[in-house]
C-alpha cells in the first residue's frame, strides 16, 4: 500500500509553530489550557513534582505515550535526544546516554551496561542487551540523565530509564482495549490487540490484569545469492602458490524469502495492591513477555535497498518472566519502601555465520610464514574436513543461548518531605547470573577436528557468569533558606564478580592437527587437569570434568587447594553527589550538581589475561527549570561537562581473541533543553534537544597501553588524541505539534511528530569506522488524525511518512568483515488505524 505525499507541504506543515531549538518534559495528563497540574515523578525516590527536582529528567505520561503510539524501546528512545543506542534487532540493545559510549563494550564477557534500566522500583539491566518491555497501561517513563550512582548504583553510571507501570486502583472498575492494523510500504502487514482490566476486590484491595499481543510486519528481503571459496592451492615446482583448484561455492535457494524480518510479541502483566491499614500497602506483581524474531533487521548495501543474502536461517526468541513485591509504609513518620524482585530470562538465538567464513577464506588465500607457502583458504588453513578426509563446506552458523537470572532487594527509609531537613536512606543487593552458551557450527565437520565430544562444533562457548553487589546508600537534602536547598549524597559499593567455563576450539588426543584452527592456544588444550597443569603442558594429565554442563572441560578457572574455582574481581568504593538549588519564584528552579557515576570491572574470558577495573564518570552540570507565561509554558535546560575515567574498552589481543581493558580517559561537553508550550486552547507544541561534544582525551591503542603512547613493537594508533567517541550524534532532537477541537459529539486531533539526529560514526577505531562508514544522520516526520467520543476512539496514522531511510547503526558480523557492512534501518514508510474502546 502506498500513499503519495507532496514532501515540502507535509514537512512544512509538521514543522508549523514547532521549536527545534530545545525541547520538552511531557505531561502526564495536562489540561487543555495552562499547566495547572503537577507532573509527579519518583526519581529520587519520593513522589515530587516534576519542576522541582533538580535533576536533568524527562518524563513520558500515560497520555503522551498513548498518543505518540509508544510500544517500545524504539518508539520512546527517539523522544529522548540524551539517549541512544547500538542495535542489532529488537532485544539485542546496548543503550547509551549523553555520548557515554567506547563502542568497545565486548560479548557476554564483557562490560556491563552504563544504562541502568527500572521495572518501577526493580532494576531488569541484562548485559544481553535492554530488556524490550512492551508498552501499555504504563504511567510514565523517566529518564534520567547523567550518573544517578547515588540512589541507583551500579550500571547508571551514564543515567537510568524507568519504567512505571499503572497500579491497582480500589476506586472503582474500569477497563480498555485497543486494537491497530497497519500495512508496511514495501513490507507486509501487521498489527496488535492490547487490553487492561482494573477491578476492585474490596474497599481495601485491587487487581489489574494487562495483556497484549503484536505482530510487526516484516520488510527485508532474503534474495538469492552466492558464495565461493577457494579449493586446493597449486604450487609450481618451486613451492610457490600459482593457483587454486575450484573450490566450492554454495547459493541460497533454501532460505530466500521476501520480508523476512517478521515478529510477535506477546505477554501479560498482573498486579495486586492490597491496603493491610491505613499506613501500609502489599503490591506483588507478575510480568511475562515472549518475543520471537526471524530474519535480520539489516540491509546489505551491496546487495541493494532493504535487502541482504543470508545463507543458514536467522531467528531470536527472548522470554522472561519478572515476578516483584513492593511493601510500603510508616514507621513513626518515616516512610519505609521494601522492593524485591526475580527476573528469569531465556533467550536462544541462529545466525547465519558465512560473512565470517568468506572473510578468512580472503583472509587466508595465500598464507605465508617466514616467506614461506603454508596454506591457502579457510578450508586448507583451518583444516575443515569431514571424517573421510574431504573437503567440506567452509560456511558456519552459531546457536546461541543465554540463560539469566537476577535477584535484587532494597530496603529505604525517608524522612518527611515538608520538614526542613530530610534524609533517604537505604541498602540494596543484588545478584545477576548468565548461562552462555555459543555454538559455531560447521555441518560435516570431522570429529577429530571438532569440540571433544561435540561432532560438526568447530568453536565452543560454555561458561557461567555471576556478578554480584552490595550498597548502602542516602541522600540528605537542608533547607538553608526558604529558596536554597543543599543536598549531598553517597553510596558505599562492593561488587563480586566471576566467571568459570570453557571456550575455544577442540584437541584431537592423537595428534597435529590438535584443532580446527591448528592453533594449541585456546580450547582443549589449555584446559586444567587434575595435576593443576594445562592440558598443553602436560598431555597425558585427567582432565577436570567440566564445571559447566555441555563443556568439554574447563580451561576458564583458577586451580586454588587442589580444585577448580571460578575466576574472581571485587572491589569496593564510594561515589557523591552533592547539588544546590535556588527557587528564586515558584516559577523557577536553578541548580547546580557535582556527581559520580561507576560501572562494576569484570573478568576476561582468556584466563591469563587481568580483570579489568571499574570506570568511574563524573558530572559538572548547571540546570534551569521554569514555568513562563502563566503556566503556559515549560522550558527546561542543562549544561554539563562530564569526565569519563579509564572507560572500558575491548581490544582485539592475541589470535584475534577480544579481551577488554581499561582504556583511556574521555571529556564529554552538552547541552539538553526541553520546551512545552499551550499558545492556545487545544494546541500543545512540545520539543526536546541535545548537543553533544564527546571526544578522547588520551590516544586510544590498537594493542593497551596504560602510558597512551602506542609506540611497543606490534602496536599503533587506533584512535587519536581528540576522536569523537561513537554510536552519539552531535544533535539529536524532536518535537511535537498536536492540536485538539470539537467536532459534533466528540473531539478530533492533527498531529505531527518529526525527529532529527545528525550523523555519527559507528566505532571509536579510526580504520573501522571509516571501513564500515557513518551513520547517516536522517529526519523522519509521523502523522496522525483522530476522533475520540464519549468512551471510544479512532486514529489514522502515517509513520514515516516520507519513506526516509533512517540508519540506526552499522556493524559488521565479525572483525575481520568491515568490507561487508550490514546497516540497521527504521521501518519504511507505515499507514495504519487504529480503535480504542474504555469501559
Amino acid at each position: 500500500m502506498q500513499v503519495r505525499l507532496s514532501r515540502r507541504a507535509l514537512l512544512l506543515a509538521s514543522l508549523s509553530g514547532s521549536i527545534l531549538s530545545s525541547a520538552p518534559a511531557f505531561a502526564q495528563d495536562a489540561p487543555k489550557t495552562g499547566y495547572d497540574d503537577e507532573i509527579i515523578v519518583t526519581a529520587q525516590k519520593r513522589e515530587e513534582n516534576l519542576q522541582n527536582v533538580p535533576i536533568s529528567i524527562q518524563a513520558l505520561g500515560t497520555r503522551k505515550l498513548d498518543q505518540l503510539n509508544v510500544t517500545n524501546f524504539e518508539d520512546f528512545s527517539k523522544l529522548l535526544p540524551s539517549v541512544s543506542f547500538q542495535s542489532s534487532q529488537p532485544g539485542v540493545t546496548t543503550v547509551y546516554m549523553r555520548g557515554v559510549a567506547s563502542g568497545g563494550d565486548g560479548n557476554h564477557s564483557g562490560s556491563l551496561p552504563s544504562v541502568g534500566v527500572y521495572l518501577d522500583e526493580q532494576p531488569v539491566t541484562t548485559i544481553g542487551g535492554t530488556l524490550d518491555v512492551h508498552v501499555y497501561d504504563i504511567a510514565r517513563i523517566e529518564s534520567l540523565a547523567g550518573p544517578q550512582g547515588t540512589l541507583y548504583g551500579a550500571s547508571s553510571q551514564a543515567g537510568t530509564i524507568r519504567i512505571i507501570t499503572n497500579k491497582p486502583d480500589t476506586s472503582g472498575f474500569e477497563g480498555r482495549v485497543d486494537g491497530e492494523l497497519n500495512s508496511v510500504k514495501s513490507g507486509g502487514m501487521g498489527g496488535k490487540l492490547e487490553g487492561m482490566i482494573n477491578a476492585p476486590l474490596s474497599d481495601r484491595a485491587a487487581v489489574r490484569l494487562v495483556g497484549w499481543y503484536q505482530k510487526d510486519a516484516g520488510y527485508i528481503d532474503n534474495v538469492p545469492g552466492t558464495r565461493s571459496f577457494l579449493g586446493a592451492p597449486i604450487l609450481d615446482q618451486n613451492g610457490d602458490l600459482i593457483g587454486n583448484d575450484p573450490g566450492i561455492t554454495v547459493n541460497n535457494a533454501a532460505f530466500v524469502k521476501k520480508n523476512f524480518n517478521d515478529a510477535e510479541v506477546y505477554g501479560g502483566r498482573a498486579a495486586l495492591k492490597v491496603d493491610l491499614d491505613d499506613n501500609w500497602t502489599v503490591t506483588p506483581t507478575v510480568l511475562y513477555q515472549k518475543q520471537k524474531n526471524n530474519g535480520t533487521y539489516a540491509q546489505d548495501p551491496r546487495v541493494g535497498d532493504l535487502q541482504t543474502q543470508r545463507f543458514y536461517p536467522d531467528k531470536r526468541t527472548d522470554k522472561f518472566v519478572q515476578a516483584a513485591l513492593t511493601i510500603e509504609g510508616k514507621i513513626g513518620n518515616f516512610d519505609v519502601t521494601y522492593a524485591g524482585a526475580y527476573l528469569d530470562r531465556k533467550a536462544y538465538q541462529i545466525n547465519d555465520y558465512t560473512d565470517y567464513s568468506e572473510a578468512y577464506d580472503a583472509l587466508y588465500a595465500n598464507y605465508t610464514y617466514e616467506g614461506d607457502f603454508v596454506c591457502s583458504g579457510l578450508a586448507g588453513c583451518f583444516y575443515l574436513q569431514d571424517n573421510g578426509g574431504n573437503t567440506i563446506d567452509p560456511r558456519q552458523f552459531i546457536i546461541g543461548t543465554d540463560h539469566f537470572r537476577k535477584l535484587s532487594q532494597e530496603l529505604r527509609v525517608a524522612s518527611p518531605q515538608d520538614e526542613r531537613f530530610r534524609v533517604v536512606a537505604g541498602l540494596f543487593y543484588q545478584r545477576q547470573s548468565n548461562q552462555i552458551h555459543q555454538d559455531y557450527m560447521i555441518p560435516g565437520l570431522a570429529g577429530n577436528l571438532s569440540v571433544n565430544g561435540r561432532p560438526g562444533t568447530l568453536w565452543l562457548t560454555e561458561q557461567k557468569r555471576v556478578d554480584k553487589d552490595y550498597a548502602a546508600f542516602g541522600e540528605a537534602s537542608f533547607d538553608i533558606t526558604p529558596t536554597i536547598t543543599l543536598t549531598g549524597g553517597g553510596r558505599f559499593y562492593k561488587y563480586d564478580n566471576s566467571l568459570i567455563g570453557f571456550f575455544g576450539f577442540g584437541r584431537d588426543p592423537n595428534g597435529p592437527p590438535y584443532n580446527g584452527a591448528a592453533s594449541s592456544r585456546t580450547g582443549v588444550a589449555g584446559c586444567y587437569t587434575t595435576t593443576g597443569a594445562i592440558l598443553r603442558d602436560n598431555p597425558g594429565g585427567t582432565l577436570f570434568p567440566a564445571a559447566v554442563p555441555g563443556g568439554p572441560c574447563t580451561n576458564l578457572a583458577d586451580f586454588v587447594d587442589g580444585k577448580l574455582v571460578p575466576k574472581r574481581t571485587k572491589d569496593d568504593g564510594f561515589t557523591h553527589r552533592l547539588n544546590l538549588t535556588w527557587k528564586p519564584s515558584e516559577d523557577m528552579l536553578l541548580y547546580a550538581t557535582w556527581s559520580r557515576g561507576f560501572r562494576p570491572g569484570g573478568i576476561n574470558r582468556r584466563a591469563t589475561i587481568v580483570p579489568y577495573a571499574a570506570d568511574f564518570l563524573t558530572n559538572y552540570e548547571l540546570g534551569v527549570k521554569s514555568t513562563l507565561a502563566d503556566g503556559r509554558v515549560r522550558l527546561n535546560a542543562a549544561i554539563y561537562q562530564q569526565e569519563w575515567k579509564r572507560f572500558q574498552f575491548s581490544f582485539l589481543g592475541e589470535n584475534s581473541f577480544t579481551e577488554i581493558h581499561n582504556g583511556p580517559n574521555a571529556r564529554i561537553r552538552g547541552i539538553e533543553a526541553d520546551v512545552n508550550i499551550r499558545p492556545t486552547d487545544g494546541l500543545t507544541i512540545t520539543a526536546a534537544a541535545s548537543y553533544t561534544d564527546a571526544k578522547t582525551k588520551n590516544n586510544l591503542c590498537a594493542i593497551d597501553d596504560p602510558t597512551y603512547q602506542c609506540t611497543d613493537p606490534g602496536n599503533s594508533i587506533a584512535a587519536e588524541k581528540g576522536t569523537r567517541l561513537p554510536v552519539t550524534p552531535k544533535f539529536n532532537g524532536n518535537a511535537t505539534v498536536r492540536y485538539q477541537f470539537p467536532v459534533g459529539p466528540g473531539e478530533m486531533h492533527l498531529q505531527s511528530v518529526i525527529a532529527h539526529r545528525s550523523s555519527a560514526t559507528p566505532d571509536i577505531r579510526v580504520a573501522t569506522a571509516n571501513a564500515l562508514g557513518r551513520i547517516r544522520g536522517s529526519t523522519t516526520v509521523d502523522f496522525a488524525v483522530g476522533f475520540d467520543w464519549t468512551n471510544y476512539s479512532f486514529e489514522l496514522f502515517l509513520q514515516n511518512a516520507f519513506d526516509e531511510r533512517a540508519e540506526l547503526a552499522r556493524y559488521s558480523n565479525c572483525g575481520q568483515c568491515d568490507g561487508r557492512v550490514q546497516i540497521l534501518v527504521n521501518q519504511p514508510q507505515t499507514i495504519g488505524a487504529r480503535l480504542g474502546a474504555k469501559f
